[in-house]
């Protein structure tokens, strides 16, 4: 059996500072609409970050650290 000689690539991640990654931001890493990720949140779905549901309101807030992300 013939090994292949492996290549490895290694970038430099930032370090986790506890900031809110934006949905924008989150929908262009992934390929995935903004309206995705926010309907994926208010369900549970996805789960590296949440939605609160403001009182009396329709509206949301997200939350996404990014050491979640």
């Amino acid at each position: 059996m013939k090994h292949e000689k492996e290549n490895r690539v290694y970038i430099e991640t930032p370090a986790f500072i506890g900031r809110n990654v934006p949905i924008t931001e989150l929908s262009k890493a992934i390929g995935k609409v903004t309206k995705f990720i926010r309907i994926g949140l208010q369900k549970g779905i996805l789960t590296f970050e949440f939605a609160l549901k403001k009182d009396n309101l329709s509206a949301f807030n997200y939350y996404c650290p990014d050491k979640k992300v």
